[in-house]
């Protein structure tokens, strides 16, 4: 039976811990995962992108409203608690929309959403309480670097990408300090070069008689499913809407006891 490193949940053999320096930020990010990125999903950048991040926490959950340490994050008074979710009513970070004086002294805590983006829309209408946080965005510097897996949309990335354009703008605009720019796509080429190998290998199970094709050379997503990824990207949440109002922390009720 394969051993695993239960710190990054890659087989000991090719454990990533020891070329990881946890990188110190100012800004706490919030990971969200869903079970499945936890059960199934192979690469798990969310887990490789906590382990990057001193500042970090990861909670696996599907609706969060009951989840006592996200509740404690969001009504701490010491917290300016946002969430990444692109839209129209989203402050984008790459065009300097969330000034450092919105802060007053409070700590930014950014939530972000492991999953697919069908996954992450179920997991944000079970819980309003993240519903109602303020929308943050950035504008991506480049598309996907995925090779491994074709994104529905020309926006989506994966979280190890989110995070370092994330930290990227909160960097530009003032608001934290990025100290190992390079780390997180350095880290995520080198899990893709990895399993590109191993899908060039006839002896393994996943070996792949045609290579993957670079992301800039795919046809974009067509037919009946793409567009229902499309409208799965694009549509707002129907429920209570993002607060914009940055002169106080959102409030959140006590959730009821299950």
């Amino acid at each position: 039976m394969r051993e695993n490193c239960y710190r990054c949940f890659w087989p000991k053999p090719l454990c990533w811990c020891a070329s990881i320096t946890p990188m110190v930020t100012r800004t706490r990010i919030v990971i969200l995962m869903h079970p499945k990125e936890f059960k199934q999903e192979k690469a798990a950048t969310g887990r490789l992108t906590h382990l990057c991040l001193q500042q970090s926490e990861l909670h696996c959950g599907i609706e969060f409203d009951n989840h006592a340490p996200v509740q404690d994050l969001i009504r701490d008074p010491a917290n300016f608690p946002v969430l990444l979710y692109p839209g129209r009513d989203a402050l984008n970070l790459s065009s300097g929309r969330l000034p450092p004086d919105a802060f007053a002294g409070r700590r930014l805590v950014v939530f972000l959403l492991d999953a697919t983006w069908a996954l992450g829309r179920k997991m944000l209408r079970l819980s309003p309480s993240l519903q109602r946080l303020p929308r943050v965005m950035f504008t991506p510097s480049a598309p996907s670097r995925y090779v491994i897996k074709q994104q529905p949309n020309a926006g989506c990335l994966s979280t190890l990408e989110a995070t370092h354009e994330l930290l990227t703008a909160l960097e530009s605009a003032g608001l934290d300090h990025y100290p190992l720019p390079a780390q997180l796509l350095g880290l995520f080429q080198r899990m893709q070069d990895f399993q590109l190998r191993c899908a060039s290998d006839p002896a393994r199970s996943g070996y792949r008689r045609r290579a993957y094709s670079a992301p800039a050379d795919r046809a974009a997503p067509s037919g009946r499913s793409a567009n229902r990824r499309t409208r799965v990207f694009q549509a707002p949440i129907a429920a209570t809407p993002a607060s914009t109002d940055l002169r106080s922390p959102p409030t959140t009720p006590t959730p009821a006891s299950s």
